[in-house]
């Protein structure tokens, strides 16, 4: 299943891409896409209506956040071996665990916003992981279910906060506001044949940028998800983003950050594409 959720910011309501690839409305099944959703068992209920009597949506809304009231959003830094290459940082012998603040959280199509002070913004296309069961001291045999599906997402950064002015810890030069455009899409992990064999691209205003495979990760989604519950409890509806592939600004010679004006768009096969302007901050 392709779980949307759409409308203004604040007031998205849930929705489901059918076969023909229309939007339908799914209010009359669930409440959202939504953490609270998925611990009560909510895509059992999703599985089982009737796509065909959902009423269609029309015209071309907005996409928000693929998943809403995500408590927890968890990031891998370097697990891509030819991106740490580039970055000129050793291969990591287990991951490396950040934390993007919530409320960087924002739709797929929605702007980047220029930080004050922000002098080196940086995109990062990542295969994101929502969390379905709660995970805690997991085997390594059980990761597998505690994981509900995938999307697409954006590590927007601002390379000098997180660098230069980082402190020792990446957060502050990951969290700023719509620095974390999820979706557009919620996939169901029944829908990924292999989700260590995926396409993943990005572009900045139609220029060739990121090209790369989820093949090529050096902890694969299965091992982040079991390696993260033995530091910490995760809860349906939490989040990971998983770390990606060669081609950021950062590692160019010269750097080419992004500037205002910028549209960056995106995407991994199955899981969607995203499109976003980078505008001034007010």
């Amino acid at each position: 299943m392709k779980l949307v959720r759409y409308g203004a910011p604040g007031r998205e309501k849930p929705g489901i891409i059918d076969a023909e690839g229309k939007l339908r409305d799914l209010s009359r099944v669930v409440k959202d896409i939504d953490s609270e959703m998925l611990a009560s068992g909510g895509l059992a209920k999703i599985k089982k209506a009737n796509l065909k009597k959902l009423k269609t949506v029309s015209g071309k809304p907005r996409l928000g956040p693929c998943i809403g009231k995500v408590r927890n959003f968890i990031a891998i830094g370097l697990n891509y071996r030819d991106h740490a290459e580039e970055a000129g940082m050793p291969i990591p012998k287990e991951p490396i665990i950040f934390n993007k603040a919530i409320t960087c959280i924002c739709g797929p199509n929605d702007d980047t916003i220029i930080p004050r002070e922000s002098t080196k913004l940086d995109y990062e296309v990542e295969l994101g992981i929502v969390i379905g069961k709660r995970a805690r001291y997991l085997a390594k045999d059980k990761a597998a279910a505690a994981i509900a599906g995938y999307f697409t997402g954006n590590d927007v950064s601002e390379r000098a906060f997180q660098i230069e002015r980082s402190g020792g810890q990446w957060d502050k030069g990951k969290g700023c506001e719509s620095f974390g455009p999820i979706g557009p899409w919620f996939v169901t992990k029944d829908e990924i044949k292999d989700v260590q064999n995926l396409d993943m691209w990005l572009d900045v205003n139609d220029q060739r940028r990121q090209r790369g495979n989820t093949r090529t990760m050096i902890f694969g989604a299965e091992h982040i998800v079991w390696y993260c519950s033995q530091f910490f409890v995760m809860e349906p509806g939490d989040i990971i983003i998983t770390g990606t592939p060669p081609g950021v600004a950062l590692g160019m010679k010269p750097p080419q950050f992004l500037k205002e004006g910028d549209v960056v768009t995106l995407g991994i096969q199955g899981l969607g594409e995203q499109r976003q302007k980078v505008v001034k901050g007010k």
